[in-house]
């Protein structure tokens, strides 16, 4: 279970007709008024120059796109009749295709591209399309078409392709008039710009503490200090960025230096996202409200495996008072310990934890994680992962030679058999103006016989800068886990409905297959494969035993606190935000939920992306979790490298994509319904051990 790479990750969410509604940016809403008004057309639009040469290149090939979706939808609107259903499916199909590769690119490269100039082209194609997005939202022509559609003649799969279509273009209040419709295109395209706004804002903002002395950085892995030298004015600079994050809060034995990195780590966006978060949470509950939700968290919900706000609470609560016995017992295994260095101290902070929980695994269980990172080499990690992956799916990865955006990302293809099912680019390693956590970005959708899904994995560890590139375990779990989303993006890109590709599955299901593939960084037969030193020595059998007996302390602190993201997420936009402190809220939630109180002076929600990624559905990784533990059991039953589970595991959950409801699915491969059984059983483990 990462314990550090689940806080913050965006998963990068693909457009079409079809789901117009699950984009973070396109929240919709309407209502009636009187007056019939035309909406204004997105395709009269003006298209800026940009002083860069790659820049333009990029603006104007993103322009061609937009002009030949614009055409495609003017078609689809003009025409009175289809020969038959399957011509108008069809064409939308094909509408769909050119937005996914569009606006696909423009997220990743308005994300990763390394010239300054390039990512805001790439912002501002974001910013055409969504426009262009909500009138095709919008569109009673279109809708009009659909909606005379006898779905009880279709097959199974082209209704529930139909019915889907139906029900989104109603939730973009598609049958409001003119006036309210040209109210949600104008909101859509603020809230687009907004989030983009508060993206850039945590993703630019990169703080830095300077120290006087090595002596600070007591604990630290020699590596680590080897590549923090003092500067010409003999101070040296430690950063927020995760590579230089992690290992202090881990490993420092200075609590001023814990500390202080810490603060500004949670200062990240203030005061500036302050402002703009207000704004985002204010536009989208304007919209909620026009369309006839309470709230944004009604109607986000609705869609969701959870239904609505009031489960996710009721999801939350039972989540919590499932972890609280075992929280409460690791905290005070905490708290004893620190007081063995501060007798005095009377609670363990924020900036503590995870120190103080290095020093237990040590003492306790004799891991240490600065011994274990020997053996998990970025090269030998990334080959390891794949070695894992072609065993257990039967399939193979190759190098693919095309262009890339930076020196440092490499392409791969794969196979199964004679045959190419994918491809995806690896873009790993920090450089300034990158995206600053881990993602599955989608640059393709997949689509039957026409068209390969193309994914990009984006991370920032070690090893990019000339440097050991030796990863914290922890890391090893983000980049498998990561690695899941591009896979289950892949297997599942191979559907008729470009609607269905890929992971456009229930949102709150998207999580879990990933989360339990993170289990095999646990597994001492896997960690045999890949996990060695350089000096060739396989990490030995009764490490990785007793890493495995320390992993367990810690999980229901860690519950507890993802559950504080969870609540901060569901509640800021589960209320009327004209009344709403976003300072207090944090706090509040964060004494009730976490058993770590707030700290004075920090400000998470200014760089919690998932506000505006995710908006009120954090929830969905814990959510996923369960549902991730109940699939695991299946594999620790019948063999975690047993070939033949891990092939109905491909065929049952993640080939089918969106085709089917995410329930069925794991019923599927299950056999029955899931249920909280083995996530309590994995939480109550560590339990019996204090």
């Amino acid at each position: 279970m990462n314990k550090q790479s689940t806080i913050e990750r965006r998963k990068a969410r693909r457009v079409s007709v079809l789901n117009i509604l699950l984009m973070g940016v396109v929240l919709q809403a309407c209502t009636q008024t009187e007056q019939p008004v035309q909406p204004e057309k997105a395709t009269a639009v003006e298209w800026p120059s940009i002083e860069s040469i790659p820049g333009q290149a990029f603006l104007d090939q993103c322009q061609e796109s937009f002009g030949q979706v614009a055409s495609q939808f003017s078609a689809l609107e003009a025409k009175k009749k289809f020969r038959n259903t399957s011509e108008l499916l069809k064409d939308i199909n094909e509408m769909d295709m050119v937005i996914d590769r569009a606006i696909s690119k423009a997220s990743l490269y308005a994300n990763v591209h390394p010239e300054t100039l390039v990512r805001s082209a790439a912002e501002i194609c974001e910013q055409k399309f969504v426009a262009l997005l909500s009138e095709i939202g919008l569109s009673r022509p279109l809708y009009n078409h659909l909606k005379n559609i006898d779905v009880s003649k279709l097959n199974a799969l082209d209704k529930r392709y139909v019915e889907h279509m139906l029900r989104d273009f109603r939730r973009s209040g598609v049958d409001k008039d003119g006036l309210t419709r040209n109210r949600i295109k104008a909101l859509n395209e603020e809230i687009n710009l907004i989030g983009q706004t508060f993206d850039k804002n945590i993703r630019d903002d990169v703080r830095q503490i300077a120290i006087d002395s090595a002596d600070e950085l007591k604990g630290l892995p020699e590596d680590y200090i080897a590549a923090h030298k003092p500067g010409a004015d003999g101070k040296i600079i430690i950063t927020t960025t995760y590579p230089d994050y992690v290992p202090v809060m881990q490993y420092a034995h200075s609590e001023k230096l814990r500390r202080d990195l810490y603060k500004v780590f949670r200062q990240r966006g203030y005061p500036q996202n302050e402002k703009v978060l207000q704004e985002l949470v204010a536009k989208r509950h304007e919209l909620a409200g026009l369309l006839g939700y309470s709230n944004t968290a009604e109607y986000v919900t609705d869609v969701m495996m959870i239904e609505s706000p009031e489960n996710a609470q009721d999801f939350i609560d039972r989540v919590a008072d499932i972890a609280a016995p075992v929280a409460e017992a690791e905290y005070q295994v905490l708290l004893d310990r620190l007081r063995k260095l501060d007798p005095q101290a009377t609670k363990v902070t924020d900036w503590q934890k995870t120190y103080l929980e290095e020093l237990i695994k040590q003492e306790k269980y004799e891991v240490d994680s600065r011994e274990l990172r020997q053996y998990f080499s970025y090269k030998n990690v990334r080959q390891g992962i794949f070695d894992l992956t072609q065993t257990m799916f039967g399939i193979e990865i190759k190098p693919w030679q095309t262009e890339v955006w930076h020196d440092s990302v490499e392409a791969y293809e794969i196979w199964d058999s004679d045959r190419i099912i994918g491809r995806f680019f690896m873009d790993m390693h920090p450089r300034e103006g990158k995206y600053n956590h881990a993602a599955a970005f989608s640059i393709q959708d997949g689509v039957k016989g026409v068209q390969l899904p193309i994914s990009a994995l984006v991370c920032n560890f070690p090893g990019g800068d000339g440097g050991s590139g030796l990863m914290e375990h922890s890391d090893v779990e983000t980049f498998l886990h990561e690695f899941g989303h591009l896979l289950h993006g892949i297997f599942g890109g191979n559907q008729k409905w470009l609607g269905f590709s890929g992971i456009k599955t229930e949102w709150d299901f998207v999580e879990a297959p990933s989360q339990m593939l993170q289990e095999w960084v646990w597994d001492a037969e896997t960690l045999a494969t890949f996990a060695r030193n350089d000096q060739g020595e396989v990490i030995p059998p009764s490490l990785v035993e007793k890493m495995v007996a320390g992993r367990d302390f810690g999980r229901g602190l860690w519950a507890r606190h993802q559950l504080f993201y969870a609540a901060l997420s569901l509640n800021v936009y589960n209320r009327d935000p004209s009344a709403l402190n976003l300072g207090q809220l944090s706090a509040a939630l964060q004494n009730k939920y976490s058993p770590f109180d707030y700290v004075d002076d920090t400000y998470f929600y200014t760089s919690f992306g998932h506000l505006n990624g995710y908006s009120a559905i954090y929830y969905t990784y814990m959510w996923s979790l369960v549902i991730a533990a109940d699939m695991f059991s299946e594999f620790e039953q019948e063999g975690l490298r047993n070939p033949d589970v891990a092939q109905r595991y491909r065929k049952t959950v993640l080939e089918p994509g969106g085709s089917r409801d995410a329930a069925d699915l794991v019923k599927d491969f299950l056999g029955r319904e899931y249920n909280f059984e083995a996530f309590a059983e994995d939480l109550n483990r560590g339990a019996s051990q204090q």
